[in-house]
């Protein structure tokens, strides 16, 4: 195959990629605590002969998670709640601790808060966080501290990511931090508050025409390119 269309072929296979993030962002441009992500293109080179020719090629595997805040939105929820500033809160999963920024929490029959998911959300010691049974009032400070009734009877976790190269979406709302995670004293919560998602779609419809028109142009260059080989062979073979 002529080297100009393995080269295109990488670019081709990266739009795609993008374009695919695109949409999941605008499908989810409504997801409470979503991240808006996008691809991120870089170049490599591949060595072609013993004589030093390389051909440059088009990388898109890596990931960029916009860490921009969203808006929030006032709940009065008594388990909603949204973090005003950096850091993310830490939920168990079955494939591990996640983090997230989507903070609507209810409790379980055993009084663990968790998300929709039935994930439990962790403190800053990483254990369940538990309302005791037959309290009537809940608050929870803007350092995270829980109080039942007005005693102290535990603190939400909220934990900031120490290598942003680590994190990693792996699903929805959840982000893997691969062990790169830790507490984050100076953070700011608020009860009653949900933060929606970040993704402008406006920009991202513009983006998606882009990536589109990219595509296109990437397309004609190949159709043309295997025309003129077709006309090579044919008039070679004669």
């Amino acid at each position: 195959m002529d080297n100009a269309i393995y080269a295109a072929l990488t670019r081709q296979s990266g739009l795609m990629r993008e374009m695919r993030s695109v949409a999941n962002n605008i499908a989810n441009a409504n997801t409470t605590g979503f991240r808006r992500e996008g691809v991120v293109f870089s170049e490599y080179m591949v060595s072609l002969d013993r004589r030093g020719e390389t051909l440059a090629m088009a990388n898109a595997h890596g990931r960029m998670i916009d860490q921009r805040p969203g808006d929030m939105t006032l709940t009065n929820g008594r388990f909603d709640l949204a973090i005003d500033g950096k850091g993310f809160f830490m939920v168990q999963t079955p494939q591990g601790n996640r983090l997230t920024r989507a903070g609507a929490f209810m409790t379980n029959a055993e009084g663990e808060l968790v998300n929709p998911d039935g994930y439990q959300l962790l403190d800053d010691g990483q254990a369940p966080v538990v309302i005791p049974a037959g309290v009537r009032d809940i608050g929870i400070g803007m350092d995270g501290t829980i109080s039942a009734d007005g005693t102290p009877v535990g603190r939400v976790g909220i934990f900031a990511v120490t290598d942003q190269s680590r994190l990693q979406h792996v699903a929805g709302t959840l982000f893997d931090p691969g062990d790169a995670a830790e507490p984050l004293d100076d953070a700011a919560l608020r009860q009653g508050f949900l933060e929606g998602s970040n993704v402008d779609p406006v920009l991202e419809i513009a983006r998606m025409i882009e990536v589109q028109r990219a595509y296109q142009l990437g397309q004609s260059f190949l159709d043309q390119e295997d025309q003129r080989i077709r006309q090579a062979i044919t008039i070679l073979t004669r």
